[in-house]
């Protein structure tokens, strides 16, 4: 895994400063701090930041083909690289690393941007190809690994995370209102939109491709999900199914396991997904196994007992770290300067320490679970969207909404402990009952209630658009044609999987301690797979993911098969306001600081504040609550932390860069010259 950042001129001009493309790739040195490269001609330059994994001693980037030609850098993973190899090699291509980049590289080279519908791997990749001059940019399917863009200068900017386009000082930093309100919206950003006016980030299953010559980008899918038509009956059993997602499966983990040249552990949350991905494991090597698990001190966020029950099981050597509210206060900054993005729950927090706990272990990739809910209908969001479609059919039924109470046993103020409470709030829109967006009602009009705390200005700058509209104005042809549940899982997908499970939670707080995760469950072949079941098999009745359990059978212990769906949460608000509050939040929130910001309403903020503070001391805080607090507290971070001044660069000494080289020169006549950077700058 890697960082990777490049420029390249949109019209005539002096071609990229070296000085400029080391600090983009210093800027994230946390996602490769192994070895640094850049490239530079007359019209682009390439920068990179190497975390090795495969081919630890050739695998250094930027990379190029035997003549030069075409420059690539890349971060992720192509796990079917050694498959494609001996296809490559008999059309005549010859290797030099045993690297799946150069794979890429060749591929490139034969298939051209077909090649990247090859691909099985997480991965954004930047290639410039000097003949024609030409930029490729592409994202995986599912968006595991970032890629943004921006035009500025006379310049076409691209990089894994913004903070390299910060590295140039006088690049424009500032919030987007409307990111800001997708935020308060969806709970993420939904690519291309991002908290920074400006800044775009490349869909996930999308290529980009800049020509210089003509001075045209086009932007274009290559993947989009696909689901069965409403009705369409089932080409196979539900045991038929389960066999063969079995054997998917049990593959994805395999590549993910072995196709690495240092060791992989795997996290453990004690849920199904997490410990079939460790059981598949475990099944896949004879070798020492690391398994990794967070727990609580707060028994309701607390899941060590299903977490050791998988370890004995597994008999892996097993790591764990206990977080308390203060940890996750204490490292908060630091998880919004990585994830670069407003947030309004604190559970990135501590898999930001669960990852810091890997690295400290020797740990440079991990299996997780991740998407299994997104995939086979795990959440309770799936489950809250069929009982409401239930009921609407009947809505002046007392017994239907009664079905709500087997929802959310996990919270506090569950709909069975509040079942008034619970009846008013799921009992609103019943009426728009098959249109778009049903499933996620409910949950987006609550986020979308937080923008009370938006100051006048924020409000003026969105002149009365609407976040939800606009996404379900650009719906897929095929989305009015799929099945309810089809419907929500798009919707699921589209919104925070990529911008928030695996970005927020996922991506950004590995890469933060530079380790790097690999989701199974996100494989193509599994995807594929999971989004032609029939939506009984994933959804039963109100039993999530059927079909993964019949999986599991005889792999993961059955008080884990049995237990109730308990998805990932953890302490929010109550982190900031209590005793242990941190010393900067009075300074955050404070009036000056909000005015300064201008983003939020000052006396609206200090009244949410008062109100969390002293319902705190009485016992849990709303979820309303919880978002705003933690919502207007992420903003103000990331403002200070990346607007009001750009992000500290942390320069890499020349003699610990030099120490990595070696005297070999660039098969293109470049030359590798010293510096802070390893520099290979073609003939101009």
């Amino acid at each position: 895994m890697c960082g990777i950042a490049g420029i390249v001129n949109l019209r005539p001009g002096p071609p990229p400063d070296p000085a400029l493309l080391r600090r983009m790739a210093c800027s994230v040195r946390h996602r490769g701090p192994d070895d640094f490269g850049i490239y530079r001609d007359a019209e682009a330059g390439l920068a990179h930041a190497r975390l090795s994994v495969i081919d630890l001693a050739l695998g250094r980037q930027p990379l190029s083909n035997e003549d030069g030609t075409l420059w690539i850098s890349f971060n992720g993973e192509v796990y079917n690289y050694v498959e494609l190899r001996p296809e490559l090699e008999a059309r005549g291509h010859r290797f030099a690393t045993a690297t799946d980049t150069e794979v890429l590289l060749h591929a490139f080279e034969e298939w051209g941007e077909g090649a990247i519908e090859r691909f099985n791997g997480q991965f954004a990749l930047a290639l410039w190809d000097r003949q024609r001059r030409r930029l490729v940019l592409a994202r995986d399917r599912l968006g595991v690994r970032p890629l943004y863009t921006a035009e500025h200068a006379g310049r076409l900017w691209f990089a894994s995370e913004v903070k390299s386009f910060f590295a140039d000082r006088t690049f424009p930093r500032q919030i987007d209102p409307e990111g800001l309100d997708e935020v308060f919206t969806f709970w993420a950003n939904v690519a291309p939109m991002t908290p920074f006016r400006g800044i775009r980030e490349l869909e996930p299953g999308h290529v980009l491709v800049h020509d210089v010559g003509s001075g045209t980008t086009r932007v274009r899918a290559y993947w989009e999900p696909r689901y069965p038509a409403a009705g369409e009956r089932a080409s196979v059993s539900l045991d038929e199914a389960a066999e063969a997602l079995r054997d998917a499966l049990g593959r994805a983990t395999r590549l993910r396991l072995l196709r690495s040249d240092v060791p992989v552990g795997s996290y453990l949350s004690g849920g199904l997904d997490s410990s079939l991905v460790a059981a598949l494991a475990r099944r896949a090597t004879s070798g020492r196994l690391e398994t990794f698990s967070l727990r609580f001190a707060d028994a309701e966020f607390d899941e060590t007992r299903w977490q050791r029950t998988m370890v004995e099981r597994l008999e892996s050597v097993h790591h764990e770290i206990r977080v308390c509210a203060s940890d996750i206060a204490t490292v908060f900054p630091d998880v919004v300067f990585h994830a670069e993005r407003p947030l309004l729950r604190s559970g990135p927090a501590p898999l930001y320490l669960l990852s810091r706990l890997t690295h400290d272990c020797g740990v440079k990739v991990v299996l997780t679970g991740e998407g299994a809910d997104e995939m086979l209908a795990g959440y309770d969001l799936f489950r809250e969207a069929k009982v409401r479609a239930f009921w609407a059919r009947q809505p002046t039924s007392r017994l239907r909404p009664r079905l709500l109470e087997r929802l959310y046993p996990y919270l506090a103020r569950s709909p069975a402990a509040a079942r008034g409470m619970a009846q008013r709030f799921f009992g609103q829109d019943l009426g728009r009952f098959g249109e778009p967006g049903f499933s996620h009602l409910p949950r987006w009009r609550a986020a979308s209630a937080l923008k009370r705390l938006f100051s006048p200005q924020t409000h003026a700058a969105l002149h009365g658009t609407d976040a939800a509209a606009r996404l379900l104005s650009a719906l897929p042809a095929p989305f009015s044609g799929w099945d309810a549940l089809s419907q929500a899982q798009y919707l699921e997908l589209r919104t925070l999987l990529s911008g928030y499970i695996l970005s927020s939670q996922g991506d950004r707080m590995l890469m933060a301690h530079s380790v790097e995760g690999r989701f199974p469950f996100l494989d193509p072949d599994v995807v594929d797979l999971c989004n032609a079941l029939p939506p009984s098999y994933k959804l039963r009745v109100l039993e999530e993911k059927y079909v993964l359990k019949r999986v599991a059978g005889g792999l993961v212990p059955d008080e884990i098969l049995a237990r109730p769906k308990q998805p990932y949460r953890a302490p929010d608000a109550a982190c900031f306001v209590g005793s242990d509050a941190p010393e900067w939040i009075d300074e955050i929130l404070s009036d000056r600081s909000l005015r300064e910001s201008d983003l939020f309403d000052p006396d609206a903020v200090r009244l949410l504040v008062a109100k969390c503070r002293a319902r705190a001391r009485l016992g849990p805080l709303s979820n309303a609550d919880n978002m705003a607090f933690v919502g207007v507290v992420s903003t103000q971070l990331l403002w200070h932390q990346l607007v009001k001044r750009p992000p500290p660069i942390v320069e890499t000494p020349i003699d610990e860069i030099e120490a990595r080289l070696d005297d070999r020169a660039a098969t293109t006549g470049a030359s590798v010259e010293s510096g802070a950077v390893r520099r290979l700058v073609a003939s101009v």
